[in-house]
């Protein structure tokens, strides 16, 4: 049986062992032991105990594949190098994700990508009087919008370097969003952008902010320093780049999906599971010697939550909004995590 191994566990990589575990002698390799549900991270900020809904074992959910729990260093030819040893491959998929960058490094500032820091981070969250977030993009605003909602006396601030919140969606999700907070007290900080930390947050253009806890939700960066070290091509980002079938560039073995895939669309738990459904129709299609399926990056619904309860839900220019939007996350949430039991 041939060889296929997996480097990340999210989206992309959860999907791709599970459906190809039947098919070859699989191997997982992730820095964590579990699939986790991303989009709903921010919510265990404000409710510690959604947490364990939102997790799944991957010694649990995979049934023959082989997991390790590592981080992988370097690709040769044929062969991932993960704690020390060597794992062979005759298949690869490259689905390490992507990560927050951090200009700023401080005890109070949290990267909102590490979820068992978020966690830690509650009780200081119901401590703090003065909150800080930067970014006003659909993490920005969600995050925004779950404190909100369970702290509305808190003293909320959202900086953002653009005019408008959600810039590259339709603006009526702007409007929404903005309204939605205005109406819990949060107060805003545009076109401004966060540059240093010296007892207290400083702007580009020298506005000094005060705050117990600063929450950054701007800049991810691909984890891709593995990657520099052979012969898989990245982009001026450092993005894997690929073939319209997402197979990395010069590699007919190798694929690249989610975050750290150099396609230009919104970094999305949904665009992540649609390129792992073309990956692995695209190993199938190898082994049969059929055509292979390109990838079609069109826009997509998006769903953005604003609290449990609320949210917008968007498509081009469209956009619905209100408690159906709200709900539906929820629904996409336990269909996901119902996928990994």
């Amino acid at each position: 049986m041939k060889k296929l191994v997996i480097i990340g566990g999210g989206f992309a990589g959860a999907y791709i062992a599970k459906k190809l575990e039947d098919h070859f002698e699989t191997t997982l390799i992730d820095t964590k032991d579990y699939f986790e549900f991303t989009p709903s991270i921010l919510r265990t900020l404000v409710e510690p105990s959604h947490s364990k809904k939102i997790h799944a074992r991957h010694a649990d959910y995979l049934k023959k594949a082989h997991f390790i729990n590592g981080e992988a260093s370097k690709i040769t030819k044929g062969n991932v190098t993960v704690n020390n040893s060597r794992i062979k491959f005759d298949y690869l998929a490259i689905c390490s994700g992507s990560r927050y960058s951090l200009p700023i490094k401080h005890k109070n500032i949290l990267l909102t990508s590490r979820t068992s820091e978020i966690k830690s981070y509650a009780k200081k969250l119901e401590d703090a009087r003065k909150i800080l977030i930067v970014g006003g993009g659909p993490v920005g605003i969600e995050l925004a919008a779950e404190i909100a909602t369970k702290y509305p006396d808190k003293n909320l601030i959202l900086l953002h370097s653009k005019s408008l919140f959600l810039k590259r969606l339709n603006s009526k999700c702007h409007e929404y969003s903005y309204r939605f907070l205005s109406k819990r007290n949060a107060s805003f900080i545009l076109n401004e952008r966060l540059v240093k930390y010296n007892k207290v947050f400083v702007t580009d253009k020298n506005r000094k902010i005060r705050a117990d806890i600063a929450f950054l939700c701007t800049g991810i960066t691909p984890n891709s320093e593995f990657l520099k070290r052979g012969d898989i091509k990245l982009d001026k980002k450092n993005y894997v780049i690929v073939n319209n079938f997402l197979q990395a560039k010069g590699h007919s073995n190798i694929f690249a999906a989610g975050d750290i895939a150099s396609i230009q669309e919104e970094k999305t738990a949904q665009n992540s599971e649609k390129q792992a459904r073309i990956v692995v129709k695209n190993i199938m299609h190898i082994e049969k010697n059929e055509q292979l399926e390109q990838y079609d990056s069109s826009q997509r619904i998006m769903v953005i939550s604003l609290g449990k309860y609320d949210g917008i839900m968007t498509y081009k220019n469209h956009a619905v909004k209100g408690i159906i939007p709200g709900i539906l996350k929820s629904i996409i949430e336990l269909k996901t995590m119902l996928r990994y039991k």
